[in-house]
């Protein structure tokens, strides 16, 4: 039985820093439920230093995703600067969702110092973080944008989202925008502002929603603040699409994330990537490489089946695995679910193109591992991480704060109490503040300085799984060898290890030329692994080394641990609960 997966010529193996910028910087510890900008405060794009970008790049970190840099709607009152004011009724919490595009052409206002030099600030920041050698990624949103999308800051001869739409069609590929002609748009039933509108919010004719919602009056759960972008496919008859020629919206995104490339920017993270036809990524994204050879893309997507599709067809470098690996290991943390589901993610999702395969446990849109939501704890984490980092030669990303323990313990606004850090709303977040150190009216020293033992530990395991990934050839270019079924029980004797649980051990070989590892994941929050790994006469062969040899086997990770043993006899191992062994064979 064959379980290795062929090695890759080049490394994919990135480590992805997540951002959510507005509160990275955020030194106010206020956090008035519903509060303002003033009165909560709120992270600029100048409080991202050469220091701590400079400590992440000592982290381990290849790439920082900047989330939320282009301008959405917010309740925050920027008229004075020739921003438009968003009505509040279509506005997700006082700070806005980064995901309702207000300006594809411009930055959002929150992150500057001086609003008027706002773009500046952030070129700043690009230039401050390539200097550090960090490349940058940041969002692009391509299904929907905010309902009252106006760009005041797009280049001459740019025409706006839908400028010269037909309104007294539902659809014509040259709209940019879907509608429901005779009918006027409705706020959702239940919507709560903490600020009064001035006036009601009126549109119409009704254009659909960001969720593919076709009715006047969306409802509260719905993505009601935005509104569906057109790219060719009529959604009410059949889905039909028309793709030849190609329609306006396409052309204009294609020429929004060229806008962006041509400033620096190394890198796209898709939101809802697999809501636009994949035809249209193909065409895009292969002209945007046609002129920035180096930009990747990254699609937030949640089809296994359409994996292959937005790879191969769609062009995409890489995918979220979060239907896959992260709801596979989230469920072993929670205390159920069994390490046979990890073989079946390789197996039969990302076994062939692990490497475009993107794995992580926390990000925006995810409960916060400590939370009381998910595990309750942020050590749970040991064993998931490492092996959501280790297990393939693809990518890994890590939410800010989520190295410190981030609990969200109260309702910060829009979003209630629900584990998560808000997306929504002007706050600070008390770990990471511990860690930047720092206070309002003081620069930050971006040095842990005010951080528990336990949170300083916590740090140190994740820049310790970072330095591996760094520096170990098996990991960033090396085959995969799953050694579940050498040491499972399965009853038929093809594979007996006393002691190996086959529902919370998982035990694989990474192996390059250069380099051999045996990775041993205990998932149990209780039980202390105490049994002998198998490696069968294939794995030998597969690892080009002698199968009637004695070799030395010690963690380069977390232990210091050393052994020997004839490969005949698989080798000891003692693994404390939710603990890892990364052995080199030598």
């Amino acid at each position: 039985m064959n379980t290795s997966v062929p090695i890759e010529e080049k490394s994919d193996k990135l480590v992805v820093y997540q951002i959510f910028t507005r509160l990275f910087g955020n030194q106010n510890t206020t956090n008035k439920p519903w509060g303002s900008r003033d009165e909560n405060g709120v992270g600029k794009f100048n409080d991202i230093t050469v220091k701590a970008l400079q400590e992440l790049k000592k982290f381990g970190v290849s790439h920082v995703w900047y989330t939320g840099i282009i301008e959405h709607a917010l309740m925050t009152d920027y008229a004075a600067f020739g921003i438009r004011k968003d009505n509040p009724q279509v506005v997700k919490g006082r700070a806005g969702s980064p995901y309702a595009i207000k300006d594809y052409y411009d930055v959002n206002p929150d992150l500057a110092v001086d609003v008027p030099n706002r773009m500046k600030e952030f070129e700043d920041l690009l230039k401050r973080s390539h200097t550090n050698d960090l490349k940058v990624l940041i969002d692009f949103i391509p299904n929907h944008v905010a309902r009252e999308y106006h760009s005041d800051a797009k280049p001459a001869g740019v025409q706006d989202m839908g400028e010269g739409d037909d309104t007294s069609k539902p659809f014509d590929p040259r709209n940019n925008f879907y509608y429901l002609p005779g009918q006027s748009f409705q706020v959702p039933q239940g919507v709560v502002t903490p600020e009064e509108p001035v006036a009601n919010y009126v549109e119409q004719p009704a254009k659909a929603t960001g969720n593919d919602v076709f009715k006047a009056q969306p409802d509260l759960n719905d993505w009601y603040e935005t509104i569906k972008l057109n790219y060719g496919v009529d959604y009410l008859n059949n889905r039909q699409t028309h793709f030849d020629p190609v329609p306006s919206t396409w052309v204009k995104m294609k020429d929004i994330l060229l806008f962006w490339a041509a400033k620096g920017v190394d890198g796209f993270r898709c939101d809802m990537a697999e809501m636009v036809p994949v035809e249209f990524w193909g065409w895009a994204i292969s002209q945007v490489k046609a002129a920035f050879p180096d930009v990747i893309f990254i699609a937030e997507i949640y089809n296994p089946q359409q994996y292959r599709n937005y790879i191969f067809t769609g062009k995409f470098d890489y995918l979220y695995d979060k239907v896959g690996l992260y709801d596979a290991v989230r469920r072993l943390m929670e205390g159920h679910g069994t390490t046979e589901d990890i073989t079946r993610v390789w197996q039969q999702e990302s076994g062939d193109y692990a490497n475009h395969m993107l794995r992580f446990l926390e990000n925006h849109d995810e409960q916060r591992v400590a939370s009381r939501f998910f595990a309750g704890d942020p050590w749970t984490a040991v064993p998931a991480m490492t092996l959501s980092a280790t297990l393939h030669t693809g990518p890994l990303m890590i939410y800010f704060g989520q190295e410190l323990g981030v609990n969200p313990t109260q309702a910060e606004g829009f979003q209630g109490e629900d584990g998560r850090t808000t997306i929504f709303d002007y706050w600070g977040v008390p770990e990471f503040q511990a860690w930047t150190n720092g206070s309002v009216g003081k620069p930050a020293k971006f040095d842990g300085g005010k951080l528990t033992d336990d949170q300083k530990n916590l740090r140190k395991f994740y820049q310790q799984l970072n330095q591996l990934v760094n520096t170990s050839d098996a990991i960033r270019t090396g085959a995969f060898y799953d050694l579940q079924y050498a040491n499972n029980d399965r009853g038929d004797g093809s594979g007996k290890s006393p002691g190996y649980d086959p529902h919370r051990l998982y035990s694989y070989l990474r192996h390059s030329v250069k380099q051999k590892l045996l990775i041993v994941c205990n998932f149990d929050k209780q039980k202390t692994a105490k049994t002998t790994i198998r490696i069968p006469a294939e794995a030998w062969e597969t690892m080009k080394l002698d199968g009637a040899k004695t070799y030395s086997f010690s963690d380069i990770f977390r232990t210091k641990t050393k052994l020997k043993s004839a490969a005949t006899s698989g080798v000891p191992i003692e693994l404390p609960p939710l603990s890892v062994l990364v052995l080199e064979i030598k």
